[in-house]
């Protein structure tokens, strides 16, 4: 991508009425633009970023079964009554011309359980596992820290569906699984710990996901010997950590990056959502339910993963892998920027090029370090002669030169993801 055919722009100044780092820097940088409070507009890289998160979701939860469909928005008041949900102070509710109420979705548990119903008759049919990318409404009172807390916001919702509780239990620790494995492929998977919480409907507790941060609006406490947190809200309850026994823990401040819950029969009940055993006898279906936002997960991104200059994305979920700069404007310099720009992309290197002739080398380093695509390239006189280029890493301090020819050599061992597993006694 040409930087000089993006429309839109960064900015020197953060926005007055935005205290969270990931809402300054996103802002600034360009990839979202701010609407009202708790919601925002993704512009081309935020949507790049966005879509990325996108398929390293889709890739994981399909790994364990996840079908995915997409469920409206809009929802009849009737399904709502079912649960006794319909007042739920989180709700926007409105009326059509002719005077049915509707509901825009905040959750989907009164839509999907309905409509596996439809599907689903017997045991030979369960476990399932249904899953969607939806955007939700929430009348949040409190639509603050960016992306963090929206009234408008895209959630992953996953149900599974099963015909007895030790295969909801067995189901339940892939899914913790399957969830550690995204958040450590976005780049935060060594700051997010599975997190006690209360909302258990069917068992104790729920689980969370909490990434460590300043900008967390969590207190948690991290067991030191095994990796388990305990949510604020519980910690009186335990003393001892409920997994290994010991007594030590460390507080931190947290965002919720992901939850997952056992509902038991709490929504196949009231839907009267039943199918027939091996026996042929009629049994409620027991569900649990798994969720993460796209939006909170990014924001939580850029809050882990910054510095006083702006964004260091991790490399798998930046808008580009590589930001190639001409600091110059002569002949011999754009036939060699422009050849490098068009092999990085034979290449299959995602770049953006700047190659603006009306901002000074200093703009544009400023300008890349605010976007932080993992790599930056510079194309000058003074490499060109030495036939290299200048490559920098945007997390270290350092340049390197790297000869021309080389270059997608060195980028794609680079740019490898390495996929070493986290080490975790939980």
């Amino acid at each position: 991508m040409l930087q000089s055919q993006l429309f839109a722009k960064t900015t020197k100044q953060a926005p007055k009425d935005e205290k969270s780092v990931n809402a300054q820097f996103l802002i600034r940088a360009g990839f979202v633009d701010k609407l009202a409070a708790g919601i925002y507009t993704y512009l081309p890289f935020g949507l790049c970023v966005f879509k990325k998160i996108e398929k390293i979701i889709e890739e994981e939860i399909e790994a364990i079964g996840g079908q995915r469909i997409l469920m409206p928005c809009l929802h009849p008041r009737d399904k709502w009554e079912t649960t006794g949900r319909w007042q739920v102070s989180e709700m926007f509710k409105l009326k059509g011309r002719s005077e049915k109420e509707y509901g825009l979705g905040w959750t989907h548990e009164e839509i999907i359980t309905p409509l596996l119903k439809k599907f689903i008759f017997s045991y030979k049919e369960l476990p399932c596992y249904v899953y969607q990318i939806q955007t939700k409404f929430r009348d949040e009172p409190r639509a603050k820290s960016g992306l963090l807390r929206g009234r408008e916001f895209i959630m992953k919702d996953l149900y599974s569906f099963h015909s007895e509780q030790k295969d909801l239990d067995n189901y339940y620790e892939k899914v913790k699984n399957a969830y550690f494995k995204i958040f450590k492929r976005c780049g935060i998977g060594d700051e997010t710990y599975l997190t006690l919480a209360s909302g258990g409907t069917f068992s104790k507790y729920s689980h969370e996901f909490q990434t460590i941060t300043d900008a967390g609006e969590d207190i948690i406490y991290i067991c030191e010997n095994c990796g388990l947190a305990i949510n604020k809200e519980i910690k009186q309850e335990h003393s001892k950590c409920p997994e290994c026994g010991k007594a030590k823990f460390r507080q931190e401040k947290a965002i919720e990056v992901g939850n997952i819950f056992k509902l038991g029969i709490k929504y196949s009940e009231p839907f009267n959502f039943k199918f027939k055993d091996k026996n042929g006898q009629e049994k409620l279906v027991v569900m649990g339910c798994y969720g993460a936002g796209l939006d909170r997960l990014m924001g939580a991104v850029v809050e882990v993963h910054n510095d006083k200059q702006g964004i260091t994305w991790p490399k798998e979920i930046a808008p580009c892998q590589v930001h190639l700069i001409q600091i110059e404007d002569n002949q011999k310099l754009n036939k060699v920027a422009g050849k490098l720009y068009k092999d990085l992309k034979k290449n299959n290197i995602e770049v953006l090029y700047d190659e603006r002739k009306d901002k000074s080398p200093g703009e544009k380093f400023a300008e890349a370090d605010l976007i932080g695509i993992p790599y930056r390239i510079v194309v000058s006189e003074r490499t060109i002669k030495k036939n290299s280029i200048e490559i920098k890493e945007r997390k270290e301090k350092q340049s390197k030169l790297v000869k021309i020819k080389d270059l997608p050599q060195f980028l794609n061992e680079k740019l490898k993801t390495k996929n070493k597993k986290r080490q975790r006694k939980i």
